[in-house]
């Protein structure tokens, strides 16, 4: 039996026995992608995925494509192609998985999810990466954030519901442990475990349980305000999984989602890492990534803005935190607005930064629709690829004080945290967003704050904002920039006005 295994190393065995590969990076990475995609592709479409123009595409194609029937051998006919597509048909490890991407995990036996953990052998394609090839890049992204969301579900859903078998439950833990590092009620849940198994072992041979560890001692637990990975998650109403995690102590801000955001990639990235950095430093920072964005699913059919109010409330509920200030950032302040409405009970304030009341097209500009609307179409066919056209003007929109290194890391952002359709999608939907015959009705303390020179929310509709809110404060900040960068005398600005409100505020 021929089978591709892809979660980890890239491999073809037959009969359980591995065989030679060629030698060639893309050959390999075609034949995975025409395996886990299991339907037909245009000739023309792997070409633009797998070769740049100048070279010979299709009879580099023609090559890659005779080296994959050598390796197939006798199983040769599961592979189709003619002149015009290509199409492959072989059992992957990754079939297996594929079905708990949005699957409730708690309907599914124990003994499935233990084999769909045991074929996780480490990140999906993991020694196959080619930086150039964007588009291939993108898909096994995404695909790699999927098979880790499931991962860390499985190894949860596990270690609870063996919970009454320790010695079972505890290596599931243990492995969870080494993903999620961070997590210190994990490691409490360990040495409960531990403990348990000692005393099993001890009530089996008649001996007094030994104080000392059964395994190595990992790490120290990290503290709370360490950036850690201790990745969490829950479902959404119609079964979306979401992504959440916590960093700092103190009063609790919870920062309601907003696009292109990873909840461990943002941490190592000069465009986002100040912020939680900052917002964790005297605070509880609850963040969660949107829904199509970061670790939360993607490829969401419902992106309704609706929907990102009711994520919201989902998380609010997971995490459990009583009270807290809302912070909301671009789109996400008219998300903010509709859950302060809501909710007030559940909020002592809420903070909007560089937000607007209506979506590009509600505003109804039309120099900006038309505007706004190619760099919606530039979006879907540039996204994440080396066009520098599409880069430099994408990057200065949001960040005209970029350096070179922001542009760097936007292009990685843009890579790790949202597909080419989902961030054309997304735009769209951001687009019709109005909350004018919401503003009125807030009834929380409110601090809204503007770049003066925003490109992306014209300062015009902070100001909007905040004399629609009963009572709201405005502060126009001195920057040109929708993400405001590190270092910048108005993050620091930004920064201090935030602290005093919540000083202010969370203990009324």
């Amino acid at each position: 039996m021929l089978e591709l295994r892809v979660l980890g190393d890239f491999q073809v065995t037959r009969d359980g026995e591995p065989l030679l590969l060629p030698p060639s990076r893309k050959t390999r990475a075609l034949l995975a992608y025409l395996a886990v995609t299991g339907r037909q592709h245009q000739r023309e479409r792997l070409c633009e995925i797998f070769w740049d123009i100048p070279d010979d595409p299709r009879g580099a194609l023609r090559w890659s494509l005779s080296k994959i029937r050598q390796v197939l051998g006798a199983d040769e006919s599961v592979l189709a192609a003619d002149r015009n597509a290509v199409a492959l048909n072989v059992e992957t490890d990754y079939a297996r998985l594929a079905p708990l991407v949005k699957a409730d995990l708690s309907s599914h036996p124990t003994e499935e999810l233990e084999a769909v953990l045991a074929s996780i052998r480490g990140g999906f394609l993991a020694d196959l990466s080619l930086e150039r090839c964007f588009d291939y890049e993108a898909w096994r992204q995404a695909i790699a954030s999927e098979v880790e969301i499931v991962e860390l579900g499985i190894l949860r859903e596990l270690v609870e519901r063996l919970g009454n078998e320790p010695r079972r439950a505890l290596p599931f833990a243990q492995r969870l442990r080494r993903l999620a590092p961070e997590d210190v009620r994990l490691a409490v849940e360990i040495e409960a475990l531990e403990d348990k198994v000692r005393s099993a072992a001890a009530q089996a041979t008649g001996r007094a349980p030994q104080s000392a560890p059964l395994a190595p001692p990992s790490k120290p637990a990290a503290s709370p305000q360490d950036p850690g990975r201790a990745v969490q998650f829950c479902r959404a109403l119609d079964g979306t999984r979401l992504a959440h995690a916590s960093t700092g102590s103190g009063p609790a801000i919870l920062r309601a989602a907003h696009w292109m955001s990873h909840l461990t990639f943002d941490w190592d990235s000069p465009i986002w890492r100040h912020w939680m950095r900052e917002l964790s430093r005297h605070n509880r920072l609850v963040r969660y990534d949107e829904r199509c964005n970061g670790l939360s699913q993607r490829h969401v059919v419902d992106i309704s803005f609706e929907t990102m109010v009711s994520d919201l409330e989902c998380v609010v509920e997971a995490t459990g935190i009583d009270r807290f200030t809302l912070l909301g950032l671009s789109q996400s302040c008219a998300v903010s607005i509709a859950y302060a409405i809501r909710h007030p009970e559940k909020l002592s304030g809420m903070i909007l930064y560089g937000g607007y009341v209506k979506g590009w097209r509600a505003r109804g500009d039309a120099g900006e629709i038309a505007t706004r609307e190619a760099v919606a179409t530039l979006m879907r066919e540039s996204w994440g690829k080396p066009n520098p056209m599409f880069r430099q003007a994408f990057c200065s929109m949001f960040i005209p004080g970029a350096t070179h290194e922001h542009f760097a890391w936007m292009d990685d952002l843009m890579l790790r945290t949202v597909s080419p359709d989902d961030a054309w999608r997304l735009q769209n939907a951001f687009s019709v967003i109005d909350v004018s015959d919401l503003l009125e009705k807030v009834r929380v303390p409110t601090l809204v704050l503007h770049a003066r020179d925003d490109n992306v929310a014209p300062v015009e509709s902070g100001r909007t904002m905040a004399a629609g809110i009963p009572g709201a404060r405005f502060i126009e900040l001195d920057s040109q920039n929708h993400i405001l960068l590190e270092g910048e005398p108005a993050f620091e600005e930004f920064i201090d006005h935030v602290r005093a409100f919540i000083a202010e505020t969370a203990g009324a």
